[in-house]
């Protein structure tokens, strides 16, 4: 049984994309937990596995190709992987919401929004449909939509990028879970709509006692918002943390680079730091440590290049996948 704590608890999750040049090995081993009330931060570069992470929660990684091969995913003493689809069903949407990554591409082009909404009521909450309507409005009222019962009767479309971001989060919403995933939420959105949507996030988390999974490559909005957080690479976790610890001394050399990589007040340098070569692809991951190919120390370090790490706990609540690392138990082979 699961911490009273912890409402959802992720354990050695692999996510494998059978595909025709080979298996993609999307996600590897991932394990974390999620506080009751709590907000947790998945971070990384695009492609390190974290919305194939947060698809597999809400059992919505398309078969074929992709396929869930191990690992636990338990949900308030629930083992979500061993529900039937028409129990998952009674949670998606219900239990757990999620805010996808593009609203334009979420949001169906041939519906109102009012429509998107109220289905959504009605297939969880069993409205009666004038019920549900009026539901609907209030949603769009809690997220601050302008002219809500106007909005209610547009297409997508019509909206803003930050429009559109509002309706997901009212349909996220609209019955009242316990868990949002939010996936990238402020995506292509300009810097005052973004603190908009954020502070908005963050007064319905207290309404209503929510937990918040925050999917995100933005340090700067983790630092602010979150208590603990992981760091993705490549399919693993790389750095697993409470936030200030992480913030104040990062372990991994991955995290030292993008904490560095971030624009801070007061910068005199001519260029920010930045991370050399991109994320391998998971088709063609390299041997040891995935991070070695772009890392200071790992690039002309055998161990790093050879073994992979594993996460360990380096310190008090603090884990790394570093053999660099401060605490980090290093591996006896004469042959390294």
């Amino acid at each position: 049984m699961s911490s009273p704590d912890k409402l959802l608890e992720i354990k050695g999750l692999c996510v494998d994309f059978f595909t025709e040049a080979g298996i993609a090995h999307a996600v590897q081993d991932v394990s974390f937990s999620v506080k009751k009330g709590g907000t947790f931060a998945l971070v990384g570069e695009s492609g390190c596995g974290k919305s194939v992470t947060a698809l597999s929660i809400m059992r919505l990684i398309p078969d074929p190709p992709g396929k869930i091969v191990a690992g636990k995913i338990t949900f308030n003493d629930r083992d979500l992987l061993g529900l039937s689809e028409k129990r998952m069903r009674a949670v998606r949407g219900n239990r757990i919401a999620m805010i996808f990554q593009e609203p334009m591409t979420s949001l169906n082009p041939v519906y109102t929004v009012g429509e998107q909404i109220v289905e959504t009521i009605m297939l969880h909450q069993k409205k009666a449909e004038a019920e549900a309507w009026e539901l609907a409005v209030e949603m769009l009222e809690r997220v601050r939509m302008p002219n809500p019962r106007q909005r209610i009767s547009e297409y997508p479309h019509q909206m803003s990028g930050g429009m559109r971001q509002r309706v997901m989060i009212a349909m996220a919403i609209s019955c009242r879970p316990v868990l949002l995933i939010a996936d990238e939420p402020t995506t292509a959105l300009d810097v005052t709509i973004q603190a908009q949507i954020l502070d908005l996030l963050d007064d319905l988390q207290k309404q209503n006692q929510m937990s918040i999974l925050l999917i995100t490559h933005d340090l700067g909005i983790v630092e602010e918002r979150a208590e603990d957080i992981a760091v993705m690479y490549a399919s693993r976790i790389a750095e697993l943390s409470d936030c200030p610890s992480l913030f104040n001394q990062p372990l991994h050399p991955y995290t030292q680079g993008l904490l560095k990589s971030m624009p801070r007040l007061g910068f005199t340098e001519k260029r920010l730091y930045t991370i050399t070569g991109v994320v391998p692809d998971p088709l063609h991951f390299p041997s040891g440590c995935k991070f070695h190919p772009r890392c200071p120390i790992g690039c002309n370090d055998k161990r790093c290049q050879t073994i992979e790490p594993v996460l360990r706990e380096a310190a008090p609540a603090r884990f790394v996948a570093c053999w660099y690392a401060p605490g980090y138990e290093k591996p006896d082979d004469p042959k390294l």
